[in-house]
């Protein structure tokens, strides 16, 4: 049955953020995505260390910054990421300050990606947009944006907004984001058939808690 939802299962970043998890908890969930074989664990970054030591090199580590509300400093978002690469971390997924894209400031938020691309280098950096706060101009404007700042993939949720991903805006960033930027749905990914149908709809990448459980019970 694993090996039936193996396309899925390699496109997750297998996900454990909320503020009450424990070591035991990522240790847990760095099990799952080894014997799952997820394309990643994200976690927070105060766990990012423990993991790699935990896991080795036999397992990716993604982990967030300017998490979950996008609107601290630059400066504080380039040290975070500076140190969740020092710790160990693979791959980083940033907020986007959302108040200055809607105040009107989209080159804040373009030089702002620079600075955390820069400071990750070959890394992968994934930057989230919070589609349920933007409108339809935002998130095309920010297609743009992103696909102009030099970062690998498009995120629409953190999972801690109103609501997570939809089909419709994987579509519209699948038509709107440059060749060389991927898309990561994530946020409210609750079935494997949903799953599917973001990955058929040009998402690389989903972000969910949900699918290893959902594959166990297959």
């Amino acid at each position: 049955m694993q090996k039936k939802y193996a396309r899925i299962l390699a496109a997750c970043d297998h996900t454990l953020l909320q503020p009450h998890a424990t070591w035991e908890d990522i240790r847990q969930l760095c099990d799952e995505a080894l014997e799952y074989r997820t394309a990643s664990v994200c976690i927070p970054p105060c766990f990012v260390r423990e993991a790699r030591e935990y896991v080795g090199n036999d397992l990716k580590i993604c982990t967030v910054i300017g998490f979950p509300h996008g609107n601290s400093t630059t400066a504080s978002k380039v040290f975070e990421a500076r140190d969740a690469i020092e710790n160990g971390a693979d791959e980083i997924d940033m907020v986007i300050n959302i108040g200055m894209l809607k105040a009107g400031r989209p080159d804040y938020v373009r030089e702002e990606i620079r600075a955390v691309k820069e400071t990750v280098g070959m890394r992968v950096l994934k930057v989230i947009v919070e589609t349920c706060m933007l409108t339809e101009a935002e998130k095309i404007l920010m297609c743009r944006v992103i696909s102009q700042s030099g970062a690998d993939y498009i995120k629409t949720s953190t999972g801690f907004a109103e609501a997570g991903a939809t089909f419709e805006d994987v579509a519209l960033f699948a038509e709107y984001v440059g060749p060389h930027v991927k898309i990561k749905a994530a946020g409210g990914i609750r079935t494997l058939e949903d799953a599917e149908k973001f990955l058929s709809l040009g998402a690389s990448r989903l972000g969910t808690s949900r699918i290893v459980k959902l594959v166990k019970e297959q």
